[in-house]
């Protein structure tokens, strides 16, 4: 047989089969919109601020990374609520996605408490990270503002758990679709002052992110406490603080939130110390990232879905099915990822070009050279960034949270913020050093995770608790309360 028809026989195999190309799309297509609108949302704001001014863009990718670094760890946590209801789902024990996903929003609570308590220092900061005064004074306002949304942001994150976990990703995608919508025209009002609206800079463009997650958390909020809703899963009935099904969340969770958590902070750290090295370099490394991010973001709503494939199987104990879906959304990743890639390369001016709009010449020019620059970079490590992204949420939908905070932990430190460190200012090497080590950083991201994935561990793990229901004898794996994790 020829490969040809080998691969013509495969496809519509693989399409069909449970937990391959169909199930998969199912879920994910949904995704793919809400996350990409998310990436549009972000992508926006940065065009915007591009317009007002080159310090206001460049101030605002630090200040807001680093905003979002700090609501990770609640958001990694509350949101592993994903996790536990795909295997509820799938073990066919719905009234416990309630109390579960209460658990979610009482930490919500308390993060929301914390991150706000976290911007009156926000001018200490960022005098600590030393860049040029007009652009301090940006970023202090910038993230002063994104802490007024901690608890919205991390609530939703939990919500957004809820639906993704009982694979209903549409509601997602609309509630993403309506923030991104608010988040636009209230950029658009409010940074440059229009209609009426006083014309608030950066700050407008923070107001604005702050509402969005507003919006998302009522939308979700309607659709999750409806009667039916609380019929079938407990939605309100199940209200009451559950401290053992809060510890379990934690255990699990927390690991999730820490290892979401470094690895932002990993890539704030590569993004402040960027910015010691002047403006210019600072606005096109956002640039870079920010176009990455839009092409990007798609694949995160993939990787959600592979991780709610595991789960929901690892609940049935169908571990079987559980690596055939992670192999069909390698594959679909690896052809979206690698076609992506080659535009970086080829055509990096038609990504470019919204920027350039309606940006002053003078400045952008020296900003848009450079960026182009960057985007090899990002073409480079793509494909082993789709790998990190799939394997990392194949192995976390089982519940092999701890292994991910342990490689990120290491990596972060050793492989991307210290050597970064050491060619930016001890030895001097310049931007394209820098970023050669977040490309080696990402690319051993992917290669460890799918090395953890290939030796099999995740397929003998579950985070729900052991059910009191006779588990018939075909079954081979063991009980879950006996697993090492």
């Amino acid at each position: 047989m020829n490969f040809a028809s080998y691969i013509s026989r495969l496809i519509p195999g693989r399409f069909r089969h449970e937990g391959g190309y169909r199930d998969l799309i199912v879920i994910a297509f949904p995704l793919f919109i809400s996350t990409g609108s998310w990436a549009i949302q972000h992508f926006v704001d940065r065009m915007y601020l591009n317009w007002y001014s080159s310090e206001a863009v460049a101030a605002s990718m630090p200040s807001g990374i680093l905003n979002f670094a700090i609501c990770s760890l609640f958001m990694g946590t509350a949101g592993y609520v994903s996790t536990f209801v795909a295997q509820y789902y799938g073990a066919d024990r719905k009234r416990m996605i309630g109390p579960v996903l209460w658990q979610g929003l009482y930490i919500s609570v308390v993060a929301g408490v914390l991150i706000f308590f976290v911007s009156p220092f926000s001018d200490e900061i960022f005098t600590l990270v030393g860049h040029s005064p007009g652009v301090q004074g940006l970023e202090s306002i910038y993230f002063k503002t994104l802490c007024y949304g901690g608890m919205p942001l991390v609530a939703s994150s939990a919500m957004s758990g809820y639906f993704s976990g009982l694979g209903r990703t549409g509601i997602i995608m609309a509630a993403n679709i309506a923030a991104t919508l608010v988040n636009v025209i209230v950029d658009y009002l409010l940074i440059f002052g229009y209609y009426g609206f006083p014309e608030m800079g950066i700050q407008g463009a923070a107001v604005a992110t702050v509402t969005s997650s507003c919006v998302s958390f009522v939308i979700y909020a309607l659709c999750i406490f409806r009667r039916a809703a609380d019929e079938e899963y407990h939605t309100v009935r199940g209200w009451r603080l559950n401290p053992e099904l809060l510890r379990r969340l934690i255990r699990f969770g927390l690991p999730n939130g820490i290892q979401f958590f470094l690895d932002i902070a990993g890539m704030t750290f590569f993004v402040l110390f960027i910015g010691r090295l002047g403006t210019v370099s600072l606005a096109a490394t956002n640039i870079a990232f920010n176009i990455n991010t839009v092409a990007f973001m798609p694949m995160i709503g993939l990787g959600i879905a592979v991780s709610v494939l595991v789960g929901q199987y690892q609940g049935r104990r169908r571990p079987d099915l559980a690596e055939y879906s992670v192999w069909s959304g390698f594959h679909l990743t690896v052809l979206y990822m690698g076609t992506i890639a080659v535009l970086y390369l080829v055509v990096p001016g038609i990504f470019l070009a919204p920027y350039a709009a309606r940006a002053n010449p003078a400045e952008f020019s020296a900003i848009a050279d450079l960026a182009r620059m960057l985007l090899r970079f990002v073409a480079l490590y793509s494909v082993f960034d789709a790998m990190n992204i799939i394997f990392a949420s194949a192995i976390k939908g089982a519940g092999d949270t701890r292994f991910v905070m342990r490689a990120i932990i290491l990596l972060s430190l050793f492989v991307l913020v210290i050597p970064s460190y050491l060619v930016l200012f001890v030895l001097d090497l310049g931007i394209y050093a820098g970023w050669t080590i977040v490309s080696l950083y990402v690319i051993m991201l992917g290669l460890i995770f799918f090395i953890r994935f290939l030796r099999g561990q995740w397929k003998s793990m579950r985070v729900i608790e052991e059910s009191h229901a006779v588990i018939p004898p075909s079954m081979p794996e063991g009980p879950a309360g006996v697993i090492e994790i």
